[in-house]
């Protein structure tokens, strides 16, 4: 029974210990990227009202990045054991660190794993851009141009990505019934404060807000850059779509080929077909899983989809355009 078959892989994870926390892994890796943290600003700083300050801006998006790669793996339960451990972690990293919200994010993401690539029940597919022709058509006014030029608009739309993760952050803590709200809106509210502070007083107006511009512009599109290849063009599945867990995870993800580089530069999302199958699993685990849950898949014959990064971000955009291209159609009207 299909049932059965996720039972059979998660036994065998279990047994070769893929599940187990690696807190010496995740010790070093904190103390790194928190080095890098402290190193920036304190270059920063160092060198002052100067053009040169761009690009600390790079290196601190960078960072960021890297800091919410951990905050990531912190919200999955990926860390330490327990589940307060991680959010204290993740509001420290997230909410204090870069000004993303942890609440906000772990209840958007996890509804995205449950459903991922599944219309009306995953908000990565609800956004700004059509997955499927039917919503491409459907699209009206502004919509409908983004969902027909998407392909050519989507890398030049990350550069606001930074700041639609940080206005989402703030709407949450503000609207949604989030635990810790009050808590959360105060580390949102301290790292704003700290951030614009450091970067006013060091900064002449001008350079501060291209500073911002450029940090906050390159962070957002390092991270849409990291998530593009994970579901983009992958199926797209329709509401209520009854699809077992296990193929419902793996037909709508693609894997990243890659190397030491590719899996630190990307969080190790780009295995993303085993961090969708166990969630839980410590990030350097998911590179000794890859080979057990391929061959699993060839067991039962069930497609597994992994390519080259620049591959993925052609077949992403391939598919955007394809969708896209339903927008351009007018209604047909009935007499």
């Amino acid at each position: 029974m299909r049932g059965s078959e996720y039972a059979v892989l998660l036994r065998r994870v279990r047994q070769a210990g893929l599940l187990d926390r690696k807190l010496r892994y995740y010790g070093w890796k904190i103390a790194v990227t928190a080095a890098a943290f402290v190193g920036g600003w304190a270059v920063f700083i160092a060198l002052g009202n100067s053009w040169w300050q761009l690009v600390t801006a790079v290196f601190l998006a960078a960072v960021f990045a890297q800091i919410a790669f951990l905050g990531h793996d912190a919200g999955h339960r990926q860390i330490f054991a327990t589940r307060r451990a991680n959010y204290l972690f993740g509001v420290i990293a997230g909410n204090l660190g870069i000004g993303l919200s942890i609440g906000w994010w772990t209840s958007n993401h996890n509804r995205h794993h449950a459903h991922p690539n599944t219309e009306g029940a995953d908000p990565d597919v609800s956004g700004v851009l059509a997955h499927s022709g039917e919503r491409a058509a459907a699209g009206k006014g502004l919509r409908r141009f983004i969902f027909r030029y998407q392909a050519w608009l989507f890398f030049p739309m990350l550069l606001l990505e930074g700041g639609s993760l940080h206005y989402s952050s703030v709407r949450a803590v503000v609207k949604w019934p989030i635990p810790h709200r009050v808590w959360e809106g105060v580390l949102l509210g301290a790292h704003a404060l700290g951030y614009l502070t450091t970067v006013f007083l060091v900064l002449s107006p001008g350079k501060a807000l291209v500073f911002i511009a450029v940090q906050q512009g390159l962070f957002g599109l390092y991270m849409g850059c990291t998530f593009a290849p994970n579901h983009k063009g992958m199926a797209v599945l329709s509401e209520g779509d009854a699809t077992d867990f296990l193929r419902r995870q793996v037909l709508t993800s693609r894997n990243v080929r890659g190397s030491w580089l590719t899996d630190t530069a990307l969080g190790g999302l780009n295995y993303q077909i085993e961090h969708h199958l166990f969630p839980s699993m410590p990030r350097p685990c998911l590179l000794r899983v890859q080979p057990l849950v391929e061959e699993f898949c060839a067991e039962i014959g069930l497609p597994y989809c992994e390519t080259s990064l620049f591959d993925s971000y052609a077949q992403a955009l391939r598919h955007l355009n394809t969708v896209g291209k339903q927008a351009a159609r007018e209604p047909v009207a009935v007499s």
